[in-house]
């Protein structure tokens, strides 16, 4: 007898063993046709997989995200099948699943791939698919394996890393590869494929190795489903940050400057001053107090805190000084400068908890095939703070982080976000630092705080820092794909490591713990989230030019500029367009600028001490008194909500 337990706590019965498959026909011959994948004891497998002992299973379909994951994976076998019968001499690499469809490495050797050669790949895939192939999965001993790709040195570099007997190859068609499983039933379910793009990658990641051509593609049960996704993609390149933040003046980079160092123009500076001031007042009345720190520091500070054993090699490297022998690192963190501020005073519990809030800029090494945009960078500030309080008092001050956390999301609209418990890697705990008991007593925090909050959340395992796991908010953009923008992270081990130290009630010295956090995590990423979420349409408080005068001629140019100066009195940001050109062009102009507010002079508005008003997206208001525009102005822009109130 097999009992089969299933996510909803129900038990089935088997006399013998049994695949998922037939659990999913026990149940009903529509969920039956639905299943392409399933969990078997925390493992995805083949519902062809025999189940011989008492075992949990979920049955996955395509809206489950494992079931994405299975479908999109046997989608990569097809397109290197595909590869093959127009490349036969290349050599495949890898070719996993990813959130947004999946992609194959792949080495051609003395041939190329260009975007011409994308629908001779898609038709062949769905000639492939329509064979409706099985995939078959079966162990291979590692002297066959290494056999068979004798002449693929990637394959055999894997297969050499893989312990013999645990050494899977799997065939469909006339096609075969080394792989883990996790596939669909048969190749007939793809119905729909595109190949997306095709862009340069080192052999696993590292650009001393040969670079190799990635090959991006997606596919979907139904041809409807592609549709949508290609809009869908069509809509995300119309937001991108990268043509917005060109279009709209924010930022820039320059070849001499450097790659991954964006350059801020005035309206990027003003945007991101209004985040700045946004948050700041927030701290304040949070209690946080802010502090500065510079943008070197000490080998031995990144030692001390355990950053350059983990990432110095790869992160960052020494600036030395030959003649004082001494090694400086441009500041990776900010975390190990707030230790040392917190070490300059002597503490007592009752001075506690310290909030320690720094806009402060790092730098990290990234591959130059890495560096996207605003998005991943080598320069980015972070809204960082580190809050060191008693072991007391640690669940009120990372609710209180949750609740600044929401306040900034409900006033720049991020409403598509999960948030995700980031924990260690229950099978790899060398990655980290500190004792077991600490870690538990984190992720505990973390879990508690969450829940008392009310968050939905996902767990995932071994996404936490080597020194503490993290309460991670993933942003949705505009194609559904996630980004982490805040963070919340439970230290005991930092504090251990700086011997930082509070004397308590006992008169004894005690050791605080330790809250990093940044509800928008990197100032560059957030910007660049929050134009493509907009799709540069800011909140109005946000805009960086709030208005934009058109005088109707040259005459009117005095009147506008004594106009603009009431309007910046009142601390509302614009500018005079004061070209010659007709207004109707203006107007135009303004709104591809996408300026919330055009007010428009001409003799009756000089006349009356008036503008007559258009707001972006709605057109005209009629004519209003500059008081009248003033308070209209204000109401329409306030926050949805003030902290704390």
């Amino acid at each position: 007898m097999v009992k089969i337990t299933l996510p909803d706590g129900s038990i089935r019965e088997f006399e013998n063993a049994v695949t998922p498959l037939e659990v999913a026909k026990s149940i009903s011959e529509g969920l039956a046709r639905n299943t392409i994948s399933a969990v078997v004891n925390g493992t995805q497998v083949e519902v062809s997989t025999t189940i011989d002992a008492d075992a949990t299973v979920q049955l996955l379909t395509w809206n489950d995200d494992l079931g994405k994951k299975a479908f999109w994976h046997s989608s990569a076998h097809l397109l290197a099948q595909a590869i093959l019968d127009y490349y036969p001499a290349a050599k495949l690499t890898i070719g996993p699943a990813i959130e947004n469809g999946f992609y194959y490495d792949v080495d051609f050797g003395d041939e190329t791939l260009s975007e011409k050669d994308f629908e001779k790949i898609e038709k062949k895939m769905l000639e492939n698919a329509k064979k409706n192939s099985t995939f078959s999965l079966y162990p291979v001993s590692k002297a066959d394996a290494l056999k068979e790709y004798a002449d693929n040195p990637y394959k055999t570099e894997l297969i050499s890393n893989l312990e013999d007997g645990q050494i899977t190859f799997c065939s469909h068609d006339n096609f075969t590869d080394l792989c883990r499983g996790g596939h669909l039933p048969s190749t007939g379910i793809v119905k729909a494929v595109k190949v997306l793009n095709a862009a340069g990658a080192y052999w696993r990641g590292d650009e001393k190795n040969p670079q190799l051509t990635r090959v991006y593609g997606i596919s979907f049960p139904k041809q409807k489903d592609l549709t949508e996704y290609m809009e869908r993609l069509e809509e995300a390149k119309r937001r991108d940050h990268r043509k917005l933040g060109k279009e709209l003046g924010i930022f820039a980079f320059s070849d001499k400057v450097g790659a991954g160092l964006p350059l801020w123009l005035p309206k990027g500076a003003a945007l991101r001053k209004k985040l700045e001031n946004f948050l700041s007042d927030a701290q304040k009345k949070a209690g946080y107090e802010f502090v500065i720190s510079p943008h070197i520091g000490s080998k031995e500070l990144y030692v001390t805190s355990g950053h350059w054993d983990k990432y110095g090699a790869d992160s960052f490297q020494p600036i030395k000084t030959p003649n004082e022998g001494e090694e400086f690192m441009l500041k990776p963190m900010n975390c190990p400068h707030h230790c040392e501020i917190y070490k300059v005073g002597q503490w007592s519990y009752r001075d506690l908890p310290k909030r320690f809030a720094e806009f402060g800029t790092v730098y990290r090494y990234e591959q130059s095939g890495e560096l996207h945009g605003l998005t991943r960078v080598r320069g980015f500030t972070q809204d960082d703070a580190h809050l060191f309080c008693t072991p007391d008092q640690l669940m009120t001050e990372f609710e209180g982080v949750i609740d600044l956390v929401m306040y900034v999301f409900r006033n720049l609209g991020f409403e598509d976000f999960v948030t995700q418990v980031s924990l260690r890697d229950p099978e790899n705990r060398e990655k980290y630092i500190g004792s077991d008991e600490n870690w538990e007593k984190a992720e505990n925090a973390i879990i508690t705080a969450a829940k008392n909050k009310g968050l939905n959340t996902i767990v995932e395992y071994g996404e936490a820092a080597f020194y503490g796991p993290k309460l991670d908010f993933m942003v949705k953009d505009a194609l559904g794909r996630k980004w982490q923008l805040g963070t919340i992270q439970v230290d005991y081990n930092l504090p251990e490591r700086f011997d930082l130290t509070y004397i308590g009630s006992d008169g004894e010295k005690h050791r605080p713990v330790m809250i990093h956090r940044a509800p928008f995590g990197s100032m560059e990423r957030f910007i660049a989230i929050l134009l493509e979420n907009t799709a540069g349409d800011f909140p109005l408080w946000l805009a960086p030019d709030q208005f934009i005068i058109l005088p109707i001629s040259e005459k009117y140019l005095e009147y506008s500029k004594k106009v603009s100066h009431l309007l910046e009195n009142d601390d509302i940001s614009g500018l005079i367009d004061d070209r010659n050109e007709k207004t109707g062009k203006k107007i135009r102009d303004a709104e591809i600028n996408k300026y919330p507010f055009m007010l428009i002079v001409g003799e009756n508005e000089e006349q009356s001490g008036t503008v007559s008003v258009r707001r972006r997206g709605e057109g005209d208001l009629g004519t209003m008194t500059i008081e009248e525009f003033t308070a209209y102005f204000k109401n329409a822009s306030a926050l949805n909500a003030e902290f704390g109130a």
